[in-house]
C-alpha cells in the first residue's frame, strides 16, 4: 500500500491507496468534517447515515454494558474507516464510537460508500483487509483487558494513541482513560502518577505527552508488539 499513496492527497490510507479511477467514480462528494475530541459519532443503536475516513485524530470503538460501563475494543486512526460494518450490510451501530483525540474526516453517505465497496475490487480488498485488522484488534484487547495489568494496558494504549496520532502528545484525562481501560478512574491515576515517576510520561491538565518511547515500550505487554505490527502492514 505505501507505493500507492506517496503521492496522494488523501491522508487517509485507504483512500491513499484507492486508484484514480475509482476515486473519480466513487468518491467525488466526500464531504471534509471537523471532529472535536469526545464527539459520538456512532450510538448504540442509531442507524448509519454516514462512513468516516480519518484524515487525522483517533476514535475508539466502545462496548457498553446495562450498567452503563464501557469499554475500548478497537481504535481507529488514520489507517481505517470508522462505520465499516455498514459496509457489510449492517444498518443500525451495535457499538459507541467517540472520538478520542480531535482531528478530522471525509465522510460520505454510507449507500454511495456500499455502492463504492461492492463495485470496486479495489475499495473492497481495501476496507475488508483494515476490518480483519480491527477484528484481530479486538480479539487481542479481549485477551490484554484479562490478562495484564493496569500498568501494562495503560502503556500499551498510550503508545497505540501515538502511533495513530504521529505523535507524542495527545489530549487525555484521567476520567477518559478510566473509560477506555474499563477500570476505576483511581486505578488510572495511580498508574499514570507510577509511569510518570519512572520517567515514562509527562502528565499535565488534560494532556499526557510520551517522554521515554522505548521504555514505555519495556512497560507494556506483548499487544502493543502486536497492534504495532498490525498497523505497520495497513500504512
Amino acid at each position: 500500500m505505501a507505493s500507492a499513496t506517496q503521492s496522494s492527497p488523501y491522508k487517509n490510507r485507504i483512500l491513499a491507496a484507492v486508484p484514480q479511477e475509482d476515486l473519480d467514480r466513487f468518491f467525488s462528494d466526500l464531504q471534509p468534517v471537523s471532529l472535536a475530541q469526545r464527539h459520538v459519532l456512532y450510538q448504540v443503536g442509531a442507524p448509519f447515515e454516514y462512513v468516516y475516513f480519518l484524515e487525522a485524530g483517533v476514535a475508539s470503538v466502545l462496548t457498553s454494558m446495562t450498567t452503563g460501563s464501557t469499554i475500548e475494543v478497537g481504535m481507529i486512526g488514520t489507517e481505517g474507516v470508522v462505520g465499516a460494518s455498514a459496509l457489510l450490510g449492517r444498518e443500525v451501530s451495535t457499538q459507541h464510537v467517540v472520538i478520542q483525540a480531535p482531528g478530522a474526516a471525509l465522510r460520505m453517505k454510507v449507500a454511495e460508500c456500499r455502492t463504492a465497496f461492492e463495485q470496486s475490487a479495489a475499495v473492497r480488498t481495501l476496507v475488508l483487509r483494515f476490518i480483519a485488522a480491527l477484528l484481530d484488534l479486538s480479539a487481542q484487547t479481549a485477551a490484554c483487558n484479562r490478562l495484564h495489568s493496569i500498568e501494562q494496558r495503560c502503556a500499551r494504549w498510550l503508545l497505540m494513541a501515538r502511533d495513530r496520532l504521529h505523535g507524542d502528545a495527545m489530549p487525555m484525562t484521567h476520567e477518559f482513560l478510566a473509560t477506555m481501560l474499563g477500570v476505576r478512574r483511581a486505578g488510572v491515576t495511580e498508574t499514570v502518577g507510577e509511569l510518570q515517576r519512572s520517567g515514562l510520561i509527562r502528565n499535565g491538565r488534560g494532556e499526557v505527552t510520551i517522554v521515554d518511547g522505548a521504555g514505555l515500550e519495556a512497560a507494556a505487554c506483548e499487544c502493543y508488539r502486536h497492534d504495532h505490527e498490525r498497523l505497520m502492514r495497513l500504512v
